[in-house]
């Protein structure tokens, strides 16, 4: 014979199996989606040498040149994120079975993932840009 909490610990420790690859399964996409979009980037960068370097040889601060890259690759990752919101918007009800305590649509899980992947994102396009910043001119217009 068993109690009544033993049952229920039973019942639910398939979800909280579930819930913790979840959760596994979302930390190593944030970490591809990281070093993707670093590399990408870092990519796009290397391409844009040359114009890096006849921006800083003209005057332009470093930080401007720093602040150009992280607001095209910014806007670029707020154009995937407002996408995904909108396709986990519309495909939330197939996931509700698995939720515990939160509503599929809940405004404070889009707002806060909407965050997480936005640092993410501006992190991964900080990184490049940072090092075209501290580029001297003569290096980059060099490398043309």
């Amino acid at each position: 014979m068993r109690t009544l909490q033993d049952t229920l610990d039973r019942a639910s420790a398939q979800m909280a199996f579930t819930m913790v690859l979840l959760a596994i399964a979302a930390g190593v996409a944030l970490a591809l989606g990281l070093i993707g979009t670093y590399g990408v980037m870092s990519y796009i960068v290397s391409l844009r040498t040359g114009e890096i370097g006849v921006r800083l040889a003209l005057g332009a601060e470093p930080g401007s040149v720093a602040g150009m890259i992280v607001r095209q690759g910014g806007i670029v990752a707020l154009v995937g994120i407002m996408a995904g919101l909108g396709a986990a918007f519309a495909g939330s009800r197939l996931i509700e079975s698995l939720l515990y305590a939160v509503s599929p649509r809940d405004p404070g899980v889009f707002a806060a993932t909407t965050l997480v992947l936005l640092a993410v994102a501006l992190l991964a396009c900080w990184l490049p840009a940072r090092r075209a910043a501290g580029l001297s001119p003569l290096e980059a217009l060099r490398t043309e």
